[in-house]
């Protein structure tokens, strides 16, 4: 019976991981920000856009490349608790390493970011 119970347990908290883990995707967990704009077996490419003092949820990113449509000033909240402030102007092109935070805009005017998600292996570095 212990071994039932043991089980049973085990199958439940891997269920729980797994939907946990696809809980974090950006676009099904915020649609409010994200939509996706294109995605095929390599990439996936999403438009996120934050009105002033509008806040994400926490979410995950693969390794990632953001094109920044607009100026933007915000902070980015990690589920240790720690934060970390950006500011990016229109044209910033920058590289994410794999990652999960939650966004915030800090600033008074909306921003608009491209985010191209890379599938498949992830960099070393």
């Amino acid at each position: 019976m212990k071994r039932v119970i043991s089980s049973v347990v085990a199958v439940v908290a891997l269920a729980g991981a797994a939907v946990n883990l696809q809980a974090q995707d950006a676009a099904k967990v915020d649609a409010k920000h994200y939509t996706v704009a294109f995605e095929n077996d390599r990439i996936r490419v999403l438009k996120a856009h934050y009105g002033p003092g509008e806040k994400s949820t926490m979410h995950s990113h693969p390794n990632a490349v953001a094109v920044f449509l607009t100026d933007a000033k915000g902070r980015f909240t990690f589920p240790d608790g720690k934060s970390e402030d950006f500011n990016g102007k229109a044209g910033d092109v920058i590289w994410n390493k794999a990652t999960v935070h939650l966004p915030e805009n800090t600033g008074d005017q909306a921003f608009d970011v491209v985010v191209v998600e890379l599938k498949g292996k992830r960099s070393a570095k």
